[in-house]
């Protein structure tokens, strides 16, 4: 990146692409981390890569389940510590949550460095490590959970999540919170609140309104939450992703 100006019209992309680059090169991202994000570019950019309205409004429901949360819980994947590791602490300090680290390619030792990264960055509680319980309906690593983490959640932050996991932390009757860039995906479809945006977007706007809606009392927080359709936002996500590309072809009409 030294040699690319800021300046440079797809700066934040290559920024971006070269974090999970060197989560890689650490230990910390599978190499299957550059493959998702090379996809999370290109679905990137069909929104402009800007917040949408409609992920802006799934950002502050998002925030609206965290405060409310009577033990909510983070959850760290390899290319979330690449890109967004900073932030995860800081929003697990601000609504008092625990980190868990939980990797679909799970080896010990990568789970090690990402909560180590953690710890390094001055996050309380790292679950994960020594997972003592299973999410029913998984037949892989990621059936590993921690109690007194996402197993006991009532609410948990998924970023960068994979479908089946997703669907079987709904099954546990868990509120789940994800950010996915395609709002067509099983993830999207099956979470209480999805965020259509970047992470390196989401995860600082979510902060902002953790901040901004702290002094809210509970009735105000749920009445944020009751005008909350999830459905109806990922419609209005395609929406948005039609308009954009309208656009996009009328200007190769001009």
């Amino acid at each position: 990146m030294s040699d690319v100006p800021p300046s440079h019209p797809r700066y934040a992309s290559l920024k971006t692409r070269e974090k999970v680059v060197e989560g890689v090169e650490k230990g910390i991202t599978g190499l299957n981390g550059l493959i998702a994000q090379g996809r999370g570019e290109a679905l990137d950019y069909l929104i402009g890569e800007r917040t949408t309205a409609s992920g802006a409004e799934a950002e502050r429901a998002a925030a609206a389940m965290l405060l409310l949360a009577e033990r909510p819980v983070l959850s760290v994947n390899g290319n979330a510590a690449a890109l967004v590791p900073e932030e995860m602490v800081l929003l697990a300090r601000k609504i008092d949550a625990p980190l868990e680290v939980n990797i679909f390619y799970r080896t010990e030792g990568r789970v090690k460095k990402i909560a180590d990264l953690l710890r390094s960055l001055g996050t309380g509680k790292v679950f994960g490590e020594n997972p003592n319980a299973v999410i029913p309906g998984l037949d892989h690593a990621r059936a590993k959970a921690a109690r007194g983490g996402i197993y006991d959640a009532d609410v948990v932050f998924v970023p960068l999540e994979d479908g089946d996991r997703c669907e079987a932390l709904v099954n546990m009757g868990k509120k789940v919170i994800t950010v996915d860039l395609n709002p067509l995906s099983r993830t999207a479809r099956t979470s209480t609140v999805t965020i259509v945006d970047n992470v390196v977007r989401a995860l600082p706007n979510l902060i902002a309104l953790v901040e901004e809606m702290a002094d809210l009392d509970e009735s105000e927080l749920n009445s944020v939450l009751a005008g909350y359709d999830n459905r109806a936002v990922l419609r209005r996500s395609v929406e948005e992703i039609v308009s954009h590309l309208s656009g996009r072809f009328s200007a190769l009409e001009d």
